[in-house]
C-alpha cells in the first residue's frame, strides 16, 4: 500500500469519531457520538470525554432531583444497583457521584493550540461562506488548501508565514513532511486528534463532502487539505502535533469501583425505567381493550407528523370532532428534492439517512390570475430589498442612508421589540393579501425531457401508486373518510439562527407542507385510485385528499384546500372551523408549558413567533422521551405531555412484517438521532450543544460562533432545553420505544438488520413489545434478541432473560 492511500485511509477511519454537522439552514438534529453507536453507551461516552471532553450523563444534581420528584422508582433503582455491584444507599451513590468528579488538569500547550483554532477558523469561515459575505476570499474554486497556500502568505498573524507558499501542491504530501517524525502506527491517532479539536467544523465538513453540493463543487475542500493545513499550523505555532499520553487513555470514570457500568449509568437506566414502566403499563392496558377492528367512517382522517408536537394537537382535534388522528414520517414516505416556484434553491425534503430520488418542481396553472398578482408583489419587494442593500453596502452612500432611513428603521424596531403581537397581525395582513404559491401550482408529475438534472424529474404512474400504497400500508389503512388530510409541520420564529431545528426532521429541517402536497395530488389521481383498487387497496369516490400545513409555534393547521370540490366545501368550512377550536385548546396548553397564562395561549403564541427578542419561541422536541409505533386506539385517551412520537400501525394489516421493518429502520434510527441529540446537549451543553443564543454569532450561513470565533457550534441552545438557568425542561432520557405486535414479528426485523441489534445491545435506545398475541404482555428487549417480561424491572425484581418462545 503506497503513503498516500495509507494516509487517505486512515484519515477516514480517524474522521468516524466526528459526527456530521449540517447548516444552519437545514439543521439536522443527529447523534453528535455516530461515530461510537458500536460501543456499549457507557463506554462510548468515556471514550468520546476524552476525546472530545465532553461529559456523558447528567450530573449528581440531574438525578437528586429526578429522585427527588418521584421520577425514579426506589425498587427499581435498588435492583439497578444490586445487579450492578453497587451496596449504596441513593444518598451514598449521589454524593459519590457529586463528589467523585474529575479534578481539571492545566495543558500547557493550550495557548498555542488555541492560536492555531483562532487562525484555522478564521480562514474555514471565509472559505466555506455560503453568500453572507460581500467580498469573497479569492481563489476559492482552487479547494481550501490550494486557496490557503495562495493567500495565507499575507496573514500577518501566522508566524513564518512566507513558509505557506512553498508547501507542496498535494496536501497528502504536505501531510507526510509533518508526521515525519512520528511513527506510522501513530497517525490515525493524530489524525483523530486534529480532526476532534474543532468537531463542529470537521462534522461539517465531512457532510459537505458526503452529499457533494453545488457549494462542494463550486469550492472544494477535503479532509486532507484540511489536515494538511491545520498540521502546517501546527508547526508553526509549536503546538503539538500528536496527542499526549493522557489524552489517549481516553475519559475517567472515577465513580465505578463495582463492575465496568459507573454509576451515573445506573441511575440513567433506572430513571428510564421508571419512565417506560408508567408508559408501557398504559399502553397495555389500551391494548387489552382494542378490538383490533376498523371504527365507524370519521368525518375526517388528518395524518400528522410523527413529532412529539403532533401529539398535542392530535388531542385537541380529536376532541373537536368526529376526527381520526394518524402519525406518519413527515416527509410522508417521498423523498424528493423541491423546486418551489421562483426559488432560487432546491431543498432535499427527506430524512439525512436517505437520498432525494425525484425531482419535483411547483408549477403554474395557465393563465392563473393568482399567479400574475404573485409575481407583481414579489418583484416590487425584490427590487426593494435590492436597492436597500445597494444604498447600505455602497461607501459613496451609505451614510446619507443611514441618515436618511434613520427614523423609519428605528420606528420599525421600536414596534418589532415592543409590540411584537401587532407586527404579527400587520404580517399576517400582508401576507393573505398576496396569493399563496399552493393557490396556483401544483406539484409537476411528468418527466421535462429536456431538462439536464442530476434527479429524474416528477414520478411516474408506478411510482406514485408504489408511494400511496406504501403510505396507506405503513398506517395500517382499510377506510377512508370523506376528507383525508396530509398535513406537514413547520415553525414561524424570528431572528432565530436556529430556525429551522424547529422545521420538520423527516424533511431535513424544512417544511414539510411541500411532501404532503405531493402525496395528497397523487392520492386525488384516478389513474393512481384505479390502479390501487388492483391492490387491493379501494379509496371510496367520494374521498378528497387535501394537503395542508402545522404551525408548531402557533398550532394554526392550513388547509391547501382550493381545489377540493363544491361538494365537499362544507365539510372543509367545518374542518376549518374545528381546527380554530383545537388550535385555541393546544396554544392553551404550550403557553402554560412556556410559563405564561394559558387563557391567552393563542394571542401568546403569535407573539413569541413575531418577537425577534424571544429566545424560546415554542419548546421544539424537547422533552421527547419515547417512541410509539401501533394504532392511535393505544394512545387515543391518554396525555403524553408532548414527549412521544407516535407512528401509525396495525400489525393486522402487516402479515410479512414489511410495514413494522420499514418503519424501525426509518422512523424508529431518525427518532433516536433526535434524541441522542437533545441528550448529549443536555447533559453538556458547552460541548455538545451550543450555548446561548444570546451570545450567538452566525457565521458564513453555515453556522453561528459562540462570540467572534472558534469552532461551529452543531449541537442545541440553552434555550430549547433549560425554562431558566437552573431548571432542565428537557429531561435527558435515551429513547423508549414501544411497539404493538407479535414479538415474533419484532424478532423478524432485528434478526436481518445488524445496525439495529446493535444499536439495542450497546443501549443507545430500549425496546418494549407490547404483544396482543400473548395477552397484552410486555416484553422487554435485553440483548442477542432476547427478551424479559416488563414486569420484573418494574418490580424492581433480579435481572432474568427469556426468549420470545419462553415468554408465555
Amino acid at each position: 500500500m503506497s503513503t498516500d492511500v495509507a494516509i487517505e485511509d486512515s484519515i477516514e477511519s480517524a474522521a468516524e469519531a466526528v459526527g456530521p454537522a449540517w447548516p444552519l439552514h437545514s439543521f439536522v438534529t443527529a447523534n453528535p457520538l455516530a461515530g461510537f453507536e458500536d460501543q456499549p453507551f457507557h463506554e462510548a461516552v468515556a471514550e468520546a470525554e476524552g476525546l472530545l471532553g465532553g461529559n456523558g450523563y447528567p450530573g449528581a444534581d440531574v438525578f437528586r432531583a429526578a429522585w427527588e420528584t418521584g421520577r425514579v422508582d426506589p425498587a427499581v433503582l435498588e435492583s439497578h444497583l444490586s445487579a450492578n455491584g453497587y451496596d449504596l444507599e441513593p444518598e451514598t451513590s449521589l454524593h459519590r457521584m457529586a463528589t467523585g468528579a474529575s479534578a481539571e488538569t492545566t495543558d500547557a500547550a493550550a495557548p498555542a493550540t488555541e492560536r492555531v483554532d483562532a487562525i484555522l477558523t478564521k480562514w474555514l469561515g471565509v472559505f466555506l461562506d455560503q453568500g453572507q459575505a460581500h467580498w469573497e476570499m479569492p481563489d476559492r474554486e482552487s479547494g481550501f488548501y490550494e486557496a490557503f497556500r495562495t493567500v495565507a502568505p499575507h496573514d500577518g498573524e501566522i508566524p513564518g508565514v512566507e513558509r505557506v507558499a512553498d508547501l507542496p501542491e498535494q496536501p497528502v504530501e504536505t501531510i507526510q513532511d509533518c508526521l515525519e517524525e512520528c511513527p506510522v502506527g501513530r497517525w490515525r491517532d493524530i489524525f483523530e486528534f486534529h480532526l476532534a479539536a474543532l468537531p463542529g467544523w470537521t462534522g461539517f465538513i465531512k457532510r459537505r463532502i458526503d452529499e457533494n453540493d453545488d457549494w462542494q463543487s463550486a469550492y472544494p475542500i477535503t479532509l486532507a487539505g484540511y489536515l494538511a493545513v491545520r498540521l502546517v499550523l501546527a508547526d508553526l505555532f509549536d503546538a503539538p502535533v500528536a496527542p499526549s499520553e493522557a489524552a489517549d487513555g481516553g475519559g475517567t470514570e472515577s465513580s465505578t469501583g463495582h463492575g465496568d457500568v459507573p454509576l451515573a449509568e445506573v441511575w440513567l437506566r433506572a430513571w428510564e425505567a421508571t419512565y417506560r414502566s408508567e408508559l408501557v403499563e398504559a399502553v397495555t392496558d389500551a391494548s387489552e381493550v382494542a378490538t383490533g377492528t376498523a371504527a365507524e367512517r370519521t368525518d375526517a382522517q388528518l395524518v400528522f407528523c410523527i413529532d412529539t408536537r403532533s401529539e398535542i394537537i392530535r388531542r385537541y382535534v380529536e376532541a373537536a370532532g368526529d376526527y381520526e388522528t394518524h402519525g406518519f414520517a413527515g416527509f410522508f414516505g417521498i423523498p424528493i428534492r423541491y423546486v418551489g416556484y421562483d426559488a432560487d434553491v432546491t431543498v432535499d425534503a427527506c430524512p439525512p439517512i436517505l437520498d432525494a430520488e425525484h425531482r419535483i418542481e411547483d408549477r403554474p396553472a395557465e393563465g392563473a390570475d393568482e399567479q400574475n398578482e404573485y409575481d407583481r408583489w414579489h418583484a416590487t419587494l425584490e427590487a426593494g430589498k435590492d436597492a436597500i442593500e445597494s444604498l447600505k453596502s455602497n461607501a459613496a452612500t451609505a451614510f446619507n442612508f443611514v441618515e436618511g432611513a434613520g427614523a423609519g428603521y428605528g420606528t420599525a424596531l421600536t414596534a418589532r421589540t415592543l409590540l411584537p403581537g401587532r407586527v404579527h397581525d400587520i404580517l399576517g395582513f400582508a401576507d393573505d393579501s398576496v396569493p399563496d404559491v399552493h393557490e396556483f401550482c401544483d406539484p409537476a408529475f411528468d418527466a421535462d425531457e429536456e431538462a439536464d438534472h442530476e434527479l429524474p424529474a416528477g414520478l411516474t404512474l408506478e411510482e406514485r401508486v408504489e408511494y400511496a400504497a406504501t403510505a396507506f400500508d405503513l398506517m395500517g389503512w382499510e377506510k377512508f373518510a370523506r376528507i383525508v388530510v396530509f398535513a406537514g409541520h413547520a415553525s414561524q420564529t424570528a431572528n432565530n439562527p436556529y430556525d429551522s431545528s424547529l422545521d420538520c426532521g423527516a424533511c431535513a429541517g424544512n417544511p414539510g407542507g411541500p411532501n404532503a402536497r405531493v402525496l395528497a395530488a397523487i392520492c386525488n389521481d384516478e389513474a393512481v385510485r384505479e390502479k390501487l383498487r388492483e391492490r387491493g387497496i379501494d379509496v371510496p369516490e367520494d374521498t378528497v385528499f387535501v394537503a395542508g400545513q402545522h404551525n408548531t409555534t402557533t398550532d394554526e393547521v392550513e388547509l391547501y384546500a382550493g381545489n377540493v370540490p363544491e361538494s365537499h366545501a362544507e365539510d372543509i368550512e367545518q374542518l376549518r372551523a374545528d381546527l380554530a377550536t383545537a388550535r385555541a385548546g393546544a396554544t392553551a396548553e404550550r403557553a402554560g408549558d412556556m410559563g405564561a397564562d394559558p387563557d391567552s395561549g393563542l394571542r401568546e403564541t403569535e407573539r413569541r413567533a413575531s418577537d425577534w427578542a424571544q429566545t424560546r419561541p415554542e419548546w421544539g422536541l424537547a422533552g421527547n422521551a419515547a417512541f410509539v409505533i401501533g394504532p392511535r386506539s393505544l394512545t387515543a385517551g391518554l396525555d403524553l405531555d408532548g414527549r412521544s412520537f407516535l407512528h401509525s400501525y396495525d400489525w393486522h394489516t402487516d402479515p410479512d412484517g414489511d410495514a413494522l421493518e420499514a418503519i424501525m429502520l426509518g422512523p424508529m434510527v431518525v427518532t433516536q438521532w433526535i434524541n441522542t441529540q437533545y441528550y448529549f446537549a443536555t447533559v453538556d451543553n458547552a460541548v455538545y450543544g451550543s450555548g446561548s443564543k444570546v451570545t450567538h454569532n452566525p457565521v458564513g450561513n453555515v453556522g453561528v460562533y459562540q462570540g467572534n470565533g472558534g469552532d461551529l457550534q452543531t449541537g442545541l441552545p440553552l434555550q430549547s432545553l433549560m425554562s431558566a438557568d437552573d431548571e432542565l425542561y428537557h429531561l435527558p432520557l435515551r429513547l423508549s420505544v414501544v411497539v404493538h405486535a407479535p414479538v415474533e414479528c419484532v424478532d423478524g426485523v432485528l434478526s436481518e438488520h445488524e445496525q439495529l441489534t446493535d444499536l439495542l445491545d450497546n443501549g443507545w435506545l430500549s425496546l418494549t413489545v407490547v404483544d396482543p398475541q400473548r395477552d397484552h404482555r410486555a416484553l422487554r428487549y435485553e440483548s442477542d434478541i432476547e427478551w424479559r417480561p416488563l414486569s420484573e424491572e418494574a418490580a424492581g425484581t433480579p435481572e432474568r432473560v427469556h426468549n420470545a418462545a419462553e415468554s408465555d
